[in-house]
């Protein structure tokens, strides 16, 4: 009787004196969320357009113009990008980029795969040893790690104090055209932390069945490792992958410090950012450089983008 009373109310009007209920209320209220909501994200929409939009638009502007940091800026067009093409320090740099990125990033990431490996099996004292592995990655790009590793690898430096008793007879590692890229690159290797711990997050989402699965059907550690680890891993590679590639285009500090700002001997740790920053406030070249600033964001961009479409041949996700 109930529900056929209130069924019968439907038709009935209201009374007189009773009015209508409207929904303004909730609007006020989602104005003033929404109001709030910007007002919280206020200083970080300043710092978005005031430090980064603002700059790179300013920097794409310098591009097309020389530009000395004294005189007003001349608009030349695409001369400084044409200037490219002739520049052999330039070419030397990239050569030298590029060979850091290839030898230094698949060198970091096969060490803190293998490190993660190694925790993931259950070791006594993991929170420490992870403290311990991931340190290095929150120090490498500071100034004082750069000093110390030129200390290391300096004439009497402490590698030559060790390879001493062995006969080996000392030398400048770092002044050596030969050997200067390659400290660099066991500079970046060290900073193996960072891709180290999201490995090991990555290693705990592995559910434990497939490995009793394997093992029932006499898989031994290297076939596990090869048909279930890496296969279900190939999405933490991947993002890892991506991140220390614009990372180690990106280097400056290490080259910068170890090598005085020089780019080290015969200008065999003369990256590209190095030339960049040689070329802006060294030679007071700022067009010129802000056409480099952009020339090295399409070669990030394009390895990037490269990566992104290999990755439907190689990395498998659970759909």
């Amino acid at each position: 009787m109930s529900a056929l009373s209130e069924l019968g109310t439907l038709g009935r009007k209201k009374p007189p004196g009773q009015k209508p209920v409207r929904g303004g209320g909730a609007g006020k209220v989602y104005k003033k969320d929404n109001l709030a909501a910007y007002l919280f994200l206020t200083p970080w929409l300043l710092g978005l357009f005031l430090i980064t939009v603002g700059p790179m638009a300013a920097s794409l502007y310098l591009a097309f113009t020389d530009y000395n940091l004294i005189q007003a800026p001349e608009w030349i067009g695409l001369e400084n990008f044409t200037r490219m093409l002739s520049d052999e320090r330039l070419h030397n740099s990239l050569q030298v980029t590029f060979t850091y990125v290839f030898v230094s990033v698949p060198l970091q990431l096969a060490v803190a795969l293998l490190l993660a490996v190694v925790l993931d099996r259950g070791v006594r004292g993991m929170a420490f040893y992870r403290s311990v592995f991931y340190l290095p990655s929150l120090l490498g790009s500071s100034v004082a790690v750069a000093i110390l590793w030129k200390q290391v690898f300096g004439t009497e430096g402490l590698l030559n104090q060790v390879l001493a008793p062995f006969g080996f007879d000392g030398r400048g590692w770092i002044s050596d055209p030969s050997t200067a890229l390659g400290t660099l690159v066991v500079l970046n290797v060290w900073t193996f932390g960072a891709p180290m711990v999201i490995f090991l997050a990555g290693l705990r989402q592995i559910p434990s069945m497939y490995y009793e699965a394997a093992s029932v059907d006499g898989a031994g550690p290297m076939r596990r490792f090869a048909s279930i680890t890496l296969p279900l891993l190939t999405p933490i590679i991947f993002f890892n992958l991506v991140l220390q590639i614009i990372h180690a285009f990106q280097s400056f500090t290490q080259a910068f410090v170890v090598s005085g700002g020089t780019g080290g001997p015969s200008d065999s740790t003369m990256f590209f950012t190095l030339y960049l920053y040689d070329r802006g406030f060294g030679n007071f070249d700022m067009g010129y450089a802000s056409a480099m600033a952009w020339f090295l964001l399409v070669i990030i961009g394009a390895f990037t983008a490269a990566n992104f479409i290999a990755s439907k041949y190689w990395v498998f996700y659970d759909d």
